[in-house]
């Protein structure tokens, strides 16, 4: 149980340790939910995010964190220079009935994929079968896709570009800066989000350049799904490292392409351990240095009923033949399977350019238990070496957490959110 000692939240006075550097787990016997359990991290401060606490994507430039949201329907800015107490200083709207779920800042720039989504993102159903119907006929609107913004005044994000996208709009983006984007898109006659490429020469007129899709999407152009009717088949998002987009496929797997040439990106493998694994394949972060990705599988199911979803070590040497050699340990301190919610793993810590950057230490938001910190200098045998699980408000829709996303800064504050309790900042200590 890694030394930590368990308690009644009685014992502490509301369920806080007096050390926040002594690992602890609290457990309430009588409810059966974790309070808190930590080590190697500590908690500085919260926000409710001005009465929006449906929290996802998370960026943090100069201080100021830009949190895209569930379901408010756009994204907040706020002013975390006191990280003990962040306030909420603005919102963003995304267009009417559309969501602002994720976003991402790199200088002046802020980009800002506005969506929307069939269905209730927090319902399993949602991860099962395609996004449209396989005609592709669904409500075309010209007010969907990829904006652009200005935060060179960092509290007030100012749009300066907009690519509209004739589909559902756009689901995720990356972006580190340079001339290209890389967009989850949704355009008519697909069955899901695929991979596209968007040029930011000129930001505030950002132009499509490629896009790639895996066999049996373009429905509309004769494709037919070759993967079981109940399996979510689309592009979730890349992380690039070099000439290549390191891709998540939802139940498609991990799709490597090279992108040297923009316009014509060329598959270089297509790795899918789903099934007999549970799929839903959120990130794959490269961790270009050592020849590594980290490939991270999504809980996606409330109580623990969609399984064990891992986090995998990959073997990149050889890009046309990425092999799997070991998965993340699962948290050891605490049974946390069927407290409340989701169990298991959402995202990493991206390792983005000005944040902290890592390819020893990884980071990882998994739903009920909490933020884990991973050791991966042995490959073969990570290991796990911080934790922290946050208590829930009393009016919580779920009796646990629900950490969602989260930003590691180069000094060591981890930024949190989570569904339904707001922004946590944490200090991670260090091993």
């Amino acid at each position: 149980m890694r030394g930590c000692s368990y308690r009644r939240v009685s014992d502490l006075g509301g369920g806080r340790s007096s050390n926040p550097e002594t690992p602890v787990v609290l457990l309430d016997d009588t409810k059966g939910s974790p309070v808190v359990a930590s080590s190697s991290f500590r908690l500085l401060g919260r926000s409710t995010q001005g009465g929006r606490p449906d929290g996802v994507q998370v960026m943090v430039q100069d201080s100021y964190a830009y949190v895209g949201h569930l379901s408010s329907g756009g994204f907040s800015v706020i002013d975390a220079s006191n990280p003990k107490d962040p306030r909420a200083v603005g919102f963003i709207a995304a267009p009417p009935g559309a969501r602002t779920i994720h976003l991402q800042t790199h200088g002046d720039l802020l980009l800002a994929a506005d969506v929307v989504l069939p269905g209730d993102v927090t319902n399993p159903q949602y991860y099962r079968g395609p996004r449209e119907e396989p005609s592709g006929n669904y409500e075309r609107r010209t007010d969907l896709g990829l904006r652009v913004y200005d935060i060179s005044t960092r509290p007030y994000p100012r749009e300066i570009g907009f690519l509209p996208m004739d589909g559902l709009g756009a689901f995720r983006i990356s972006y580190t800066g340079g001339r290209y984007a890389y967009v989850s898109s949704s355009y008519q006659g697909y069955s899901d989000f695929i991979f596209s490429i968007v040029d930011l020469q000129d930001p505030t007129n950002p132009a499509p350049v490629g896009r790639w899709h895996l066999d049996g999407m373009h429905i509309a152009n004769g494709e037919s799904p070759t993967w079981a009717k109940a399996s979510r088949v689309g592009h979730h998002h890349s992380i690039v490292a070099g000439s290549i987009a390191y891709g998540s496929w939802r139940d498609g797997g991990l799709v490597l392409l090279d992108i040297s040439e923009p316009s014509t990106p060329i598959l270089l493998s297509h790795t899918n351990w789903s099934p007999p694994f549970g799929g839903a394949t959120h990130t794959a972060l490269p961790l270009a240095d050592r020849e590594l990705a980290i490939v991270l599988d999504e809980a996606t199911d409330d109580n623990y009923a969609d399984g064990p979803k891992h986090i995998w070590v990959v073997d990149v040497r050889d890009p046309a033949n990425p092999v799997t050699i070991s998965t993340f340990p699962t948290p050891q301190e605490a049974d946390y399977r069927y407290r409340g919610g989701r169990y298991g793993p959402h995202n990493l810590h991206e390792n983005r350019p000005g944040s902290f950057q890592s390819s020893e230490i990884v980071f990882a938001s998994y739903f009920n238990a909490g933020v884990r910190a991973f050791d991966v200098r042995d490959p073969f045998r990570p290991s796990e070496v911080g934790y922290y699980v946050p208590d829930v408000p009393p009016d919580f829709a779920v009796p646990a957490p629900q950490s969602c996303d989260l930003f590691v800064s180069e000094d060591g504050l981890t930024y949190v959110t989570d569904f339904n309790a707001g922004l946590h900042i944490l200090e991670y200590t260090g091993a």
